[in-house]
């Protein structure tokens, strides 16, 4: 397990002193990233032959929203890797240790210089630390689009604030981007995502909105195909 420290700062607050989501998936991902650095034999491994995982998928469930100044810990392990996938727990804690985000999440391996699905050697699986899979609803990571209903917006573009080292769009603005189209007063207690095709600097996403009973799904589309799935559920 690897874990990371955190306040609930202004900069990080909606306009009611509530955590955004977009921030805390940001932790989320922040943590998942620096894990790596717990596991020296998969660091170097991944250095050495040129490999990176890539999130495919993120559910979450939404317990209750942290307010300002709230100390947070947001803590992260691995429950199962296959040679080309591995699976986490992410979750984001109060200072009395409660739960306020579960999440878990699909990530893909692969080759840095081809961006091809590539996997990892049987012997840096056997290397790894797994942990239980914590307790949380388990959604089925695959998202189904409505054959119709949806409702197209304006198409948005990556900006170079969005972009990360890995070169494309970071994974919490494509939520961020869909959920400027919720209505307001909308209440989340369940996400999930599905990355598809990764934006790039200069891309236009092209949302497209779905109403479901349960909530709502925003289709991300680049001129090539599908980049992201999200499904808000109330």
């Amino acid at each position: 397990m690897y874990s990371l420290n955190y306040k609930v700062t202004t900069s990080t607050c909606d306009a009611d002193g509530r955590l955004k989501l977009f921030a805390a998936l940001q932790m989320m991902q922040d943590c998942s990233e620096m894990w790596i650095v717990s596991e020296p034999t998969v660091q170097r491994y991944f250095e050495e032959q040129h490999r990176a995982q890539l999130l495919a998928s993120r559910g979450v469930e939404i317990v209750r929203v942290p307010h300002f100044k709230e100390d947070l810990i947001v803590s992260t392990s691995v429950y199962e890797v296959m040679p080309k996938f591995g699976f986490r727990n992410t979750f984001i804690y109060d200072a009395q240790g409660q739960p306020c985000y579960k999440s878990w999440s699909m990530g893909a391996f692969i080759d840095r210089e081809t961006a091809t699905l590539k996997g990892i050697d049987q012997a840096v699986i056997d290397s790894l630390t797994i942990e239980p899979r914590l307790d949380m609803k388990y959604l089925n990571r695959r998202i189904i689009l409505p054959k119709d209903g949806g409702t197209t917006f304006e198409p948005v573009q990556v900006m170079r604030a969005d972009i990360d080292y890995n070169r494309h769009m970071n994974n919490p603005n494509y939520i961020r981007i869909a959920m400027e189209l919720l209505p307001d007063g909308f209440s989340i207690r369940h996400l999930r995502c599905e990355f598809r095709i990764a934006a790039r600097l200069g891309d236009m996403l092209t949302p497209v909105v779905y109403h479901t009973a349960d909530g709502f799904i925003v289709a991300l589309v680049l001129s090539q195909g599908l980049s992201a799935i999200v499904q808000f559920i109330n």
